[in-house]
């Protein structure tokens, strides 16, 4: 007999059965509508708390398996990039499907650098800010302003104006989240130099001070390019839906990206990092682990960078940003907190508890701690994140605009309230 690429379902409550196509592996949520009971029923429909199984696009750009712990961004392994090219490199990958000849590159440098400067009225508008504002809401309010220095941006499918605010985009993204850690620390803003490189650049406008040139660390700055790649995209996470949701309204893109650092912005995606940091110094020592895991097992708390909602294996990237915490650590000074995270990361990988659940280290786990070193407060560390993944973020807002099946994002909804209430006036409620 042979295989049909169908899915048949029997229908207890009228006997009835169907057959659904089945496409990728999927099947169409809208072919569960023809399920009725009665002819003026609105059909059946699946229920899926945070989309947990349901496909919302089809995409080209990420593809991640949880359980084998890879990533690839257009059919390259993370590896291979982040050994390999540098962010620029991976950004122009992300949004136009391929590596750039020498010639691209030469040229996309060129326009990123060319939109590095910000408008004096930005600088302004970040001066309202109250002194010990958080670099992420400065960011994510200094973003949704750009719309209106640009208004052009509205013509999304304009391809060449799309193209310029896209270049905006990712070339004012570090200054404007350098310019917010400038105003945070009470310190004069700093232009961008752009003879550096895109990390460079970042790093010259987070901490030149008096110097006539800085120069940034050859080894911090590989360290940055490298974190700013491995968050450069992950498929269809928190911030991406926003971007996808936001954007299906069609709005300029600077508004959709505003929508995706606000996503960004919560403890439970960018600022996981944070968390990390902040269980290393409740732990306080090597001495301390055991007890801290015992008390993990017994639910007290989780253990903050383990596990991940798609990775059920070793996270790819916290692998890669692993080694380069060590050569961090080489050029910089040992961080203090390494050694009970080594001893944290190997005591819970050899516990039958964590492995029996796949809760391996995570991005988040040592991202924290070279950010740390590198002298980055706390409260950039998402900033730092929003800056990396903008070019994902705008990949998958092209991609989406470019979908024929693109439709305003309408989910649906399970009403289980009240349908008859009778109105009471006011002066008989009691």
């Amino acid at each position: 007999m042979a295989q049909k690429d169908t899915l048949t379902i029997t229908d207890n409550r009228t006997g009835k059965s169907y057959e659904l196509p089945i496409e990728h592996d999927t099947i169409r949520a809208a072919d569960l509508k023809q399920i009725k009971v009665n002819p003026d029923d609105f059909g059946m429909m699946s229920y899926d708390p945070a989309f947990g199984n349901t496909a919302a696009c089809i995409s080209r750009v990420t593809y991640i398996d949880g359980d084998k712990g890879e990533l690839i961004y257009r059919g390259y392994p993370i590896e291979v990039l982040a050994e390999k090219s540098n962010y620029l490199e991976v950004a122009y990958l992300l949004l136009n499907g391929e590596l750039p000849t020498k010639s691209q590159y030469d040229q996309w440098v060129h326009d990123i650098t060319h939109h590095t400067i910000v408008h004096e009225n930005i600088k302004r508008f970040m001066d309202g800010f109250r002194y010990d504002a958080h670099p992420m809401g400065m960011l994510l309010g200094t973003v949704g302003a750009l719309s209106t220095f640009y208004p052009e941006a509205k013509d999304i499918f304009n391809k060449e104006i799309r193209d310029i605010q896209v270049h905006r985009l990712i070339a004012k993204m570090p200054t404007m989240a350098a310019f917010a850690y400038r105003h945070a620390m009470g310190m004069p803003y700093v232009y961008p130099d752009n003879e550096l490189s895109y990390a460079g650049n970042f790093l010259n406008m987070m901490f030149k001070m008096t110097e006539l040139k800085y120069v940034p660390d050859p080894v911090i700055e590989k360290a940055v390019d490298i974190l700013f790649i491995l968050h450069a995209d992950h498929e269809q996470n928190c911030s991406a839906s926003a971007m996808r949701n936001v954007g299906s309204s069609l709005p300029d893109p600077y508004s959709a990206t505003a929508a995706a650092i606000a996503a960004l912005y919560g403890p439970l995606h960018g600022g996981a990092n944070e968390g990390v940091l902040q269980m290393l110094k409740e732990i306080g020592s090597v001495d301390r682990i055991p007890e801290y895991i015992k008390r993990a097992k017994a639910g007290e708390f989780r253990l903050m960078g383990f596990g991940h909602r798609v990775y059920k294996s070793y996270d790819p990237r916290a692998k890669i940003i692993k080694e380069a915490a060590y050569e961090v650590f080489e050029a910089k000074g040992k961080n203090p907190l390494l050694d009970i995270a080594l001893e944290l990361e190997r005591i819970a990988l050899e516990d039958d508890y964590f492995v029996q659940r796949k809760l391996y280290p995570n991005v988040d786990f040592y991202s924290g701690l070279i950010y740390q070193s590198l002298g980055i407060p706390v409260e950039m560390f998402t900033v730092m994140f929003a800056i990396a993944r903008t070019s994902g973020w705008l990949a998958q807002w092209i991609e989406l605009l470019e979908d024929p099946e693109r439709r305003i994002a309408r989910p649906r909804q399970i009403y289980l309230g009240d349908k008859d209430k009778k109105y009471v006036p006011i002066e008989k409620r009691g």
